[in-house]
């Protein structure tokens, strides 16, 4: 008998969603479909045409865990959601021995556009990590901007943990601002003035501040790992 639990924390790891309203938005259906499924422990099997037509599943690997996680042809196949990403997409598994783990994530872009602050940027593609990178609140976003050059470039994939919010003087930061969408701050807090000083690694990106009381406002979370090219 299938285990929807089971079943439904595979689909989540393989798309990258979290809960039940991130993935009702992948699957384009009510988030009460999902606790009508998991009250039935049933899962639809349009579930699995549509993980399969949008990013290669196989069904079998979502049923029961077994056999590839993603069908292929001889040609290949190409999630249809990320063709700007194809360089990126990798296997699953590919980090050695019979039992590593992988995720494929979400990436997200860091620019907003003309939104106010809070918004995420659009999905622009997917990504293959180790499982431990993958972990419960990561945020992954490929860097728009150079402010953080030359230690992290334009192009890089960073993956903010969103569960660490808390700010510690010296850490790095994605921040969320008004009509600049996500950008990595190095964060110090001056308790003199009641501010909090964001700085930049590119001397052509000015520092500047914002009123401590206001940092969970801005503040999404604390730089996990960087996955880039030199």
């Amino acid at each position: 008998m299938i285990n929807f639990d089971e079943v439904f924390e595979r689909i989540k790891a393989a798309t990258g969603t979290r809960t039940q309203v991130e993935l009702a938005e992948v699957l384009d259906i009510r988030q009460s479909s999902i606790s009508d499924a998991k009250r039935r422990n049933s899962v639809p099997s349009d579930w699995y045409m549509k993980l399969f037509e949008q990013f290669g599943l196989n069904p079998d690997w979502l049923k029961k865990g077994s056999g590839p996680m993603y069908l292929r042809t001889e040609q290949g196949y190409a999630p249809v959601d990320a063709p700007a990403m194809g360089a990126v997409m990798e296997e699953p598994g590919k980090y050695n021995g019979a039992d590593s783990k992988s995720a494929v994530v979400n990436v997200h872009s860091t620019y907003a556009g003309q939104e106010q602050a809070g918004q995420q940027g659009a999905m622009v593609g997917r990504l293959s990590l180790p499982q431990s990178f993958a972990t419960p609140g990561i945020h992954v976003v490929r860097i728009d901007t150079a402010n953080m050059e030359p230690y992290i470039l334009k192009g890089a994939f960073v993956g903010i943990d969103t569960t660490q919010r808390r700010v510690a003087s010296g850490e790095l930061y994605g921040v969320q601002l008004p009509y600049e969408g996500i950008v990595l701050k190095r964060t110090f807090v001056d308790a003199q003035s009641g501010s909090l000083i964001l700085k930049s690694a590119n001397p052509a990106h000015p520092e500047f501040t914002v009123p401590l009381e206001q940092h969970e406002e801005h503040i999404i979370g604390r730089v996990a790992w960087v996955l880039q090219r030199y």
